[in-house]
């Protein structure tokens, strides 16, 4: 059975971005939360900002990604049934995402603004967990950003934006077990990152895009938001998919 995504649709923003407040359930956020936690420690990749795990693995330096099935506990109940239900993974290539990333922000930690590139397919869903935090979208300020694909490039651009005051155009607030779901123009034409902050401020109707969409919006009647750990994943359907036997035979060559 299908789900209408207008009725979650986020109006504020350029098309298309939807957010459903109540994803998942406290038990299976939990449970989550434990798998993600209970991963190897060499599944960690730790960044400057932050640490993530890659699943089921990194990139080619082509942008391509080897052929292997994403982990049982990322598929059921996020992909199978409820990505299923609101076939937002329909068109994709392989109709169905086959990469996640798990981003983990502690308080005071975030991610420069950027592009996801084109090695996605150019829709993204992402499902917190942990904690809310504020995503900050910006229009691309130079010609020389669009389609370079690269997060590095974007970040290092929008940086000296960033000096310059320039405030982002949207803000959006994720709430712990919801869903994001940004496609089209929301994944091309604009960027996204996460302030470095110990606290989300300005938080209310005329600064957030979804307020309305909100499960909750009491815990921000006072306009500011103090960061606790909050855990993302993020699912994409990597356009380039290869099989081990032909890398190793390109390898050999």
């Amino acid at each position: 059975m299908g789900f209408d995504l207008e009725a979650v649709r986020i109006t504020a923003l350029p098309e298309d971005a939807f957010y459903i407040s109540d994803f998942i359930t406290e038990d299976e956020e939990n449970w989550l939360l434990q798998k993600v936690k209970s991963a190897p420690l060499p599944r960690w990749t730790q960044l400057s900002h932050r640490r993530l795990q890659t699943w089921p693995s990194a990139l080619t330096k082509s942008n391509a990604l080897l052929a292997s099935p994403l982990p049982a506990w990322l598929r059921s109940p996020i992909v199978e049934p409820r990505f299923e239900a609101l076939r937002i993974f329909n068109d994709a290539p392989h109709q169905a995402p086959n990469h996640v990333l798990v981003n983990e922000y502690q308080p005071g930690q975030g991610i420069m603004p950027h592009e996801d590139g084109a090695a996605y397919y150019p829709l993204v869903a992402t499902v917190s967990l942990g904690a809310p935090i504020v995503l900050d979208v910006y229009d691309k300020h130079t010609q020389s950003d669009r389609g370079s694909g690269t997060q590095i490039k974007a970040g290092r651009d929008v940086a000296g934006m960033l000096e310059r005051n320039q405030r982002p155009q949207y803000r959006v607030l994720q709430e712990r077990r919801s869903l994001l779901i940004t496609r089209g123009k929301m994944y091309t034409d604009l960027l996204h990152g996460i302030e470095g902050t110990t606290r989300d401020e300005d938080l209310g109707p005329d600064s957030i895009s979804n307020w309305e969409l909100l499960r909750e919006k009491e815990p921000y009647q006072s306009g500011w938001y103090e960061r606790k750990t909050r855990t993302s994943l993020t699912y994409r359907d990597v356009l380039q998919v290869v099989k081990m036997g032909n890398t190793l035979k390109f390898l050999g060559r």
